[in-house]
């Protein structure tokens, strides 16, 4: 091959890596290994508005999928792919979810308003006050605490409610505890700045106080929600050879990134 064709399909060459490079999913290059003072996660980014992310509950026979493989299958038969999911908050023992939640448009479960009294080890974590609503809608992506998305309403796509709260207008949420022994895996979402959307797994034992500051010290999230924690924490993600399992039999509702 003479100098200039070699230069010219070296120019090809690096025109098409670059055109495969930009062709991949933009989420599935954004998930990643990190950490934070001694504590491992992974944190995968989405961002509303150019990243086809969704809610699921059921499948079409009216059964809750439960599984991420059987998600994943799902959303192969209709011709597309799951690049990434991840449990969306609590649910009950028949996999319903604890609270709000909305998909396609369609309110399938109400917002849940109901408080308990108590010292905060004894009030589960669905309860811990403020929890809150993550929603997404034309406008983008958005976390209210719960009593804020009681009087707004706004008009949403999807959305699930989980709680506590972990951060709040950039303050992490009051209840916490520095220092604090609870510790376990944990899972959360964070609407960051520009609006783009976190969504972070423990893979050491941390504190709430601790997970809080990840999202916003180093994640620069300003509202933070705390969607699950130990056995409850998932995550599929060919990329990274995760399709975990829950000990409580599976999930209930889970986010979904579609391609």
């Amino acid at each position: 091959m003479t100098m200039p064709r070699r230069h010219l399909f070296l120019t090809v060459l690096l025109v098409l890596l670059a055109s495969l490079a930009l062709a991949r999913p933009a989420f599935a290059e954004q998930c990643e290994q990190q950490g934070f003072e001694e504590a491992a996660f992974i944190v995968c980014t989405v961002h509303p508005g150019e990243d086809d992310l969704r809610l699921f509950w059921k499948d079409a026979g009216g059964r809750p999928y439960r599984h991420f493989s059987a998600l994943a299958e799902a959303v192969a038969e209709s011709g597309r792919n799951l690049a990434f999911a991840i449990n969306a908050g609590m649910y009950q023992t028949d996999f319903s979810p604890n609270g709000l939640y909305v998909e396609e448009g369609r309110e399938l479960r109400p917002i849940n308003t109901r408080t308990m009294e108590g010292s905060s080890g004894q009030v589960p974590n669905f309860y811990k006050q403020p929890n809150g609503v993550f929603t997404l809608g034309d406008e983008g992506a958005g976390i209210l605490p719960t009593e804020d998305y009681v009087k707004r309403r706004p008009e949403v796509r999807f959305a699930t409610q989980s709680g506590p709260l972990l951060v709040i207008d950039n303050e992490i949420n009051p209840i916490f505890i520095p220092g604090s022994t609870d510790r376990t895996r944990r899972d959360g979402v964070g609407v960051c700045e520009g609006g783009v959307v976190r969504f972070v797994i423990s893979e050491s034992a941390v504190n709430f106080h601790d997970f809080a500051r990840l999202f916003r010290d180093h994640l620069q999230c300003p509202n933070a929600l705390f969607l699950d924690g130990g056995r409850g924490v998932g995550l599929y993600s060919p990329e990274l050879g995760r399709n975990d399992f829950s000990w409580h039999g599976g999930f209930g509702p889970m986010l979904g990134l579609v391609e």
